[in-house]
Formats: structure tokens, C-alpha cells, sequence
């Protein structure tokens, strides 16, 4: 295979790799936790995760969902020194927007099985049969079947890179642009580098932080400062996992790849804290779908090279650019999200054409509440048609 050629791509598991993952769930140690009044308040609570475990081995398919997703167009490319995977999905509509969805961490393709047929298919969803995209979803760099990321460096601006080479490659002179968490830092560069190419970028994440030489806090509304409170309890209670992939996410890396159960531990810790939930990710998440995310790390050995995304971003001290983007931007506010966006203080580097605000929801809100996410892409992307 060439470097720049597209190939079909495939997910066929051997049994074996399964039939060790069920051993591995079978043999757990675990750990002598005390009992807690505040369940989550520590970390995972156990009780929860040992169910989950016993369901993960004894009832969960993954030949089902590996089905779906061979069901899709998956094909695989290499752009700079990366192995991309990405699904492929073009609708019959010619005239159809081509549509980049970008993921993040603890995220995967699978994030977006859910809204990829309504984007593709508006009218098989009781939408408007013109709202039709063609969807491009990567794996990013480091995560999933794209695999390991080759050496260092793979930092947000050069997967933002990957990306418009990849949608130049499949012919899409034009195009939109979706994503959250890392995804929508990576759709922010794209916009900042591409301005001719991105014609649109829909994200659920958005920098919008005030000015503290210029901004009051006594002026800001009850909603902002709940918002502004929400940053402040992740940075001082829920930011545990960013500290440690920022400086030793190889260290981390041994105990995830080793273990089913703490990988999985790891990244139900988000979906608790983040999901719009009283309490377990399954009020708001189908658990089928959550492990089927977590296999894609598991079987794919990518905990490191995908927690690395956070050191390589520390390095180089590159958290976030103020730079403007002038490209047409909406953005969707779910309101359990990490650090729900404020549109005054957004709207300063940002060209914001549309803002939506929902009554639930949270980080995953295309697990969460895809019809509301479909529905709201399909919006956002109808001035450009």
C-alpha cells in the first residue's frame, strides 16, 4: 500500500483475543475499598464496576457491534508518518455537505454511531431529506485502529493537519466540521489553517474564558457564574486524569494495557463525572455502546499513545490559542459539559452565527442525546446549502 493510497478496512477480532479478555475480566484482583455514604466521590464506585465487569463478560457482544461497524465504510490511509483510520459513509444525495466529525478522549468513532445514519439519512429519521451530509469520522492519530502513533510530536495543530490532507485526499475541496473535547480543539485549528477549505465548525466544546483585566466577575449573570463554577470544580476535583497524561501517561499506560478492568475503570470515571447522570453512566448511556468504546482501547493497545495527545500538548505549552476564528462557528451548550462555554466571552475569537442551549446533556452528547445533536448539526449547517 502507497502512503497516500486509500484502502477498505475491516475489523475482524480473533476469538482468541477475546477468550483472553474474558479470562482477564474473570481473574481480576481487586482492590479492599472502604465503604463510602457518597458513592463516586473518590473514584469509580466498586460495586457499580463489579457489575459492569460481569456483564462485560458474560452478556456483552462484541461481534455485534464489530458487525455495525463493518456494516459502515471503514477504510484506512497513512498521512505524514500516522496510519489513519477513518468511516467513510456518503449519502445518496449529491448535493450532500461533506461533514468531518472529530472525536476525543476517553472518545472513539463509536461515539458517533448513533447520529452517522441520521446525518446520512435525514428523511429514514423524520428529518428534511435536503440536511444530508457525507460523513468522514478518523480515528484520531494514537487512538484506536489508527494505532500507536509512530515517534512524538503528534500534537493538536499536526492532527488538524492529518485531517485537511485526509479531506483533500477523498476530493472535498469544502467542507464542515464537527467535534468535542480534543475535537473541537482540533476543528478550531483546522478552521484558524483552512478559512477556504472549512465552510462551517459545529462544536459542544468551546474556549470562553473572561479578560481578568477587563472582565467583572460581579457583573457576570447567575448562569455565568454557575458556569464559571463548573470550571472551577474540574480544575480542582475532576482534573486528576489531565494532570497524570500531561506528565506520565507511559507510566499509566503499563497498568490500562495490562488490566480490562482498570482501562475500563479509567474511562467510566469521565463518563460518570461528565454525563448528564444522578449517578451511573447508564441513566444517560447505553452500556453496550460504553464498551464497546472501551474495547476500542483495549483491543488496540492505545492507552498510552492516546493519553500522549495530553503531554504532547503540555510540552509544548499549547492549551489553547487566542487566536480569532473567522470561520462561521456554532456551537451546541449541553449543560453538564466539563466547562460549559459563555457566549460573550466565546464570541471574542470566534465568528458565532448560532448558539443553541439545551435542558440536558452532557460531554458525550453524541451518546447522550443524538437526536438533539443531529438535529442541531443539521441546523447549523443550513445557511451553507
Amino acid at each position: 500500500m502507497a502512503s497516500e493510497d486509500i484502502a477498505p478496512f475491516r475489523i475482524e477480532i480473533a476469538a482468541g483475543d477475546l477468550a483472553e479478555l474474558r479470562v482477564r475480566l474473570g481473574n481480576a484482583r481487586w482492590p479492599d475499598n472502604p465503604p463510602t455514604d457518597a458513592p463516586w466521590s473518590a473514584g469509580v464506585d466498586a460495586a457499580y464496576l463489579r457489575e459492569l465487569v460481569d456483564y462485560w463478560s458474560a452478556d456483552y457482544d462484541w461481534r455485534l457491534w464489530e458487525a455495525q461497524l463493518n456494516e459502515l465504510g471503514q477504510f484506512v490511509t497513512h498521512v505524514d508518518t500516522a496510519r489513519i483510520h477513518f468511516l467513510h459513509v456518503r449519502s445518496p444525495r449529491v448535493d450532500a455537505i461533506p461533514l468531518l466529525l472529530a472525536h476525543g478522549w476517553p472518545g472513539s468513532v463509536v461515539e458517533f454511531l448513533k447520529v452517522v445514519d441520521p446525518l446520512v439519512h435525514p428523511a429514514a429519521h423524520g428529518a428534511n431529506a435536503d440536511d444530508a451530509f457525507h460523513i468522514v469520522c478518523p480515528s484520531m492519530p494514537g487512538y484506536g485502529f489508527s494505532g500507536p502513533t509512530p515517534g512524538s510530536g503528534w500534537g493538536v495543530a499536526r492532527i488538524a493537519a492529518a485531517y485537511a490532507t485526509l479531506m483533500s485526499r477523498l476530493g472535498y475541496s469544502r467542507y464542515g466540521i464537527h467535534g468535542g473535547d480534543w475535537g473541537s480543539r482540533v476543528c478550531r485549528d483546522l478552521a484558524l489553517n483552512e478559512p477556504e477549505a472549512v465552510a462551517g465548525m459545529h462544536v459542544t466544546m468551546l474556549p470562553s474564558e473572561p479578560d481578568p483585566a477587563a472582565d467583572d466577575p460581579a457583573n457576570l449573570s447567575a448562569e455565568e457564574q454557575r458556569r464559571m463554577q463548573a470550571r472551577r470544580r474540574f480544575r480542582e476535583g475532576q482534573s486528576g486524569y489531565l494532570a497524570i497524561q500531561s506528565t506520565r501517561p507511559d507510566t499509566l499506560s503499563y497498568a490500562l494495557t495490562d488490566s480490562p478492568v482498570g482501562q475500563l475503570a479509567w474511562i467510566l470515571d469521565l463518563f460518570q463525572q461528565f454525563c448528564d447522570v444522578k449517578l451511573v453512566p447508564d441513566e444517560a448511556i447505553d452500556r453496550d455502546q460504553l464498551l464497546t468504546n472501551v474495547m476500542l482501547y483495549w483491543l488496540t493497545r492505545t492507552a498510552g499513545s492516546s493519553a500522549r495527545l495530553y503531554l504532547e500538548t503540555a510540552r509544548a505549552g499549547n492549551w489553547g490559542s487566542s487566536a480569532r476564528v473567522e470561520v462561521p462557528t456554532g456551537v451546541a451548550v449541553f449543560p453538564r459539559e466539563i466547562a460549559p462555554p459563555i457566549r460573550r466571552f466565546a464570541e471574542r475569537n470566534h465568528n458565532i452565527v448560532h448558539w443553541s442551549e439545551f435542558d440536558s446533556g452532557g460531554h458525550f452528547a453524541a451518546m447522550e442525546r443524538p437526536a438533539l445533536l443531529a438535529a442541531d448539526i443539521q441546523a447549523f449547517f443550513r445557511r451553507f446549502r
